[in-house]
């Protein structure tokens, strides 16, 4: 394998970062969504709609925990960023729209912050590949 380039060592770095910091939200909203199941989990589910919560929490909780790990090891990543894509987009349609339309506009971006980031950072790492630091690409 013939060494990378400065450019290219910087790229796959900002990559590698990006994937941490998107997996690592996911991963650790995942173990908290068993750790905290009233409050983040089929609870929070029950309260704000989602059908048989129950299944639901400890469901995403998962999807979150595997696909997470996946997303900064870099392995399977189409598979994780689309099954995160689904999660965090049912997130701001169940959470963050109906906040919109009950309080003003600066009180729901605030809210929304970290799901929009972590929404545009899925899609950035889709549009820009997962870099060279990732098991994807070692295989």
């Amino acid at each position: 394998m013939a060494a990378m380039s400065a450019s290219q060592f910087r790229t796959s770095l900002g990559l590698f970062l990006l994937r941490l910091l998107v997996g690592w939200v996911f991963l650790s909203e995942g173990i908290q969504k068993f750790l905290y199941p009233a409050e983040l989990g089929a609870g929070r589910f029950a309260r704000i709609g989602i059908p048989i919560p129950h299944l639901m929490g400890p469901f995403v909780g998962l999807v979150e925990i595997v696909c997470g790990a996946l997303l900064i090891i870099g392995l399977a990543s189409t598979f994780a960023i689309a099954l995160l894509l689904i999660d965090i987009a049912v997130a701001i349609a169940t959470t963050k729209v109906p906040m919109l339309l009950r309080h003003e506009f600066w009180h729901a971006m605030h809210e929304a912050r970290t799901d929009l980031c972590m929404l545009l950072g899925l899609i950035a790492i889709a549009c820009l590949g997962v870099g060279s630091f990732a098991v994807d690409r070692r295989r």
